[in-house]
């Protein structure tokens, strides 16, 4: 770095004439009392990490909002060219952070730590390792980043095929929802999955370049590496998620065993019949509907549009408006447009926008208040935070608001208040909506730890049968039954593989937090009983509790201090094992 360069030449060169004014300077050196050479040294280190940060930083907010407003732009429009605009942006980003100088100096920076302020270490902690991931050459970050702006466009504007005719994700979710004979659900279900025989191949090269990047930055594997990344112990993700697997087991098996024999019931088959294509979700990752209350009934007399403003008018009643996000926002269906649901900060600032595809369901009135619940986390971060602090403190910190406030489309108390519930037909049916809700946390739990266990053996082994490797980690912890004879990639039709690699153990750490924040809501307010019934109706101390101790703190320390210091205790699983026992 310049700055040492700088140094050793001062030491090496003797300048003609300079002998008398060098013997004057190192006596004056001499004189200086150690600690005041300290205390220079310190403050030569603190303007120098000024002037550090405030370039890399503002150069930074540039790139980032350039990509932002670019992957925005694709997702919404679906075309190719600004799919490649997106792909050019994010590999302008990357480069930033590829830059071998400036990671160089960050190092020397933060080994002189101890002179520093707080907040300047810790955004030169979170820039070490946005630059420590990137440090690969140009042709291979350019690889990668192309080949996954393929794979996402493939994603956004593939239509599956059924009777010849093509369809969206939500109308053939819909079909499979109301399809009850088992040969037709079979139909639908696999060309729900049809986009992963397009994309499978493309995953598993993307997969070796990614590893291929890892290795040569010193890592095992790219799953190792995305984990040390994300400030997380590979090892203390993986106890987390046996433990939960122990937590869930019998719990688990009990509440399967009475939901087969619903479905069954339903389409008039034996237990033992029960296929992954008569469950309403093609992945088994959310629960079908209750056979006690279909949760649909509470919203499917709704417009569209009151879905959203239901969601503006509670989050405004806690004292987290969202209106102008709302204002931003690209909420409704549309051809090319992206099919899931997403919120992004353009400028870590009053910029903030969610993508939906809302219609009147209860999923949507859940996803709604979820993706808003991103939102009102990133406008709740100190502004006057380094640019690169101004985020969630941690990727599941981010999903734990998100939970937690997604949960209360289902919560009876909330369905009263804001969905317009008649209050005797919701206290008839109390007892199966909080089933109900347990059955999600449990079905979502162990889906979750399928994504874990098959992406980690997928990136320890792209070569191996990855197919079937899918339906072995399915079977264990979904205790579904494989399709006898199927051998297609049904795990790539996933897009997270894709757009958010090694990240679904964080919704499951973020449903962990929720349910810990859950408990401690419950403890502000006195609230007795299961916590799935705390009610959040017009709780502006809630609100506020979030403001201070969740969103205002943004990337400020790491991870397991802030989890305590909101919540008097470390991330635990406790709570959420006792929501689902």
């Amino acid at each position: 770095m310049k700055r040492a360069l700088l140094l050793i030449a001062a030491a090496l060169t003797v300048l003609p004439g300079c002998g008398e004014q060098k013997a004057t300077e190192d006596k004056a050196i001499e004189e200086t009392a150690p600690e005041e050479q300290v205390a220079k040294e310190k403050k030569d280190m603190k303007v120098e990490t000024k002037a550090f940060l405030d370039a890399y930083l503002e150069e930074f907010a540039q790139l980032e909002k350039t990509y932002n407003l670019a992957f925005w732009t694709a997702a919404t429009s679906g075309k190719k060219e600004d799919f490649d605009a997106s792909g050019k942006a994010e590999l302008a980003l990357k480069k930033l952070h590829s830059n071998p100088e400036r990671y160089a100096e960050i190092q020397e920076l933060l080994a002189a730590k101890e002179g520093l302020d707080p907040l300047d270490v810790r955004s030169l902690q979170v820039a070490e390792l946005a630059f420590k991931g990137n440090q690969l050459p140009a042709e291979l970050l350019e690889r990668m980043v192309t080949a996954s702006k393929e794979i996402e466009l493939a994603f956004n504007t593939f239509r599956g095929q059924l009777g010849g005719v093509k369809f969206s994700n939500n109308d053939l979710l819909e079909k499979l929802a109301k399809e009850t004979d088992t040969e037709q659900r079979k139909a639908v279900w696999e060309s729900l999955k049809q986009v992963g025989g397009a994309v499978g191949p493309k995953l598993v090269a993307l997969a070796k370049l990614r590893n291929k990047a890892a290795v040569h930055l010193g890592y095992k594997n790219f799953w190792d590496m995305q984990i040390r990344l994300q400030e997380h112990d590979p090892a203390q993700i993986v106890k987390i998620f046996d433990d939960l697997e122990k937590l869930t087991d019998a719990p688990f098996r009990e509440m399967k065993e009475k939901l087969d024999g619903e479905q069954a019931a339903r389409f008039g088959i034996s237990p033992e019949q029960m296929m992954p294509w008569h469950y309403d979700n093609p992945f088994f990752q959310a629960a079908p509907p209750a056979v006690a209350v279909d949760l649909d009934e509470f919203y499917k007399d709704r417009k569209k549009e009151e879905i959203i403003e239901l969601a503006a008018k509670f989050y405004t009643d806690i004292g987290l408006p969202c209106d102008d996000v709302i204002k931003n926002s690209d909420l409704y269906e549309r051809e090319g447009k992206d099919q899931h649901a997403f919120c992004i900060t353009i400028d870590r600032g009053a910029d903030v926008r969610t993508l939906l595809n809302i219609k009147p369901t209860a999923e949507w009135m859940d996803t709604s208040l979820h993706e808003e619940g991103h939102a009102i986390y990133y406008t709740g971060i100190d502004w006057n935070l380094p640019y690169n602090l101004r985020e969630a403190n941690h990727i599941f910190t981010t999903e734990a608001i998100a939970m937690l406030f997604g949960a209360l489309g289902k919560n009876p108390t909330w369905m009263v208040a804001y969905a317009g519930a008649d209050e005797k037909r919701v206290e008839e049916v109390k007892g199966p909506i909080l089933e109900q809700r347990r059955r999600e946390q449990l079905i979502f739990a162990r889906w979750t730890m399928v994504m874990l266990n098959f992406e980690k053996s997928m990136y320890e082994n792209p070569d191996q049968n990855l197919n079937g490797l899918w339906w072995q980690n399915v079977e264990r912890f979904q205790l579904l039954t494989p399709p006898p004879e199927r051998d297609a990639p049904d795990w790539a039709a996933k897009p997270h593989f894709t757009i958010a690699p090694v990240y679904y153990h964080n919704y499951m750490l973020g449903e962990l937090m929720a349910a810990q924040l859950r408990h401690t809501l419950a403890g502000m307010s006195g609230h007795t009983g299961p916590t799935s019934e705390l009610s959040f109706n017009g709780r502006k101390d809630f609100g506020e509790f979030l403001k201070e101790k969740i969103f205002k703190p943004g990337m400020s320390s790491k991870w397991p201090q802030f989890v305590k210091n909101a919540t008097g205790e470390g991330l635990t699983a406790k709570h959420f094992g006792a929501e689902v026992k």
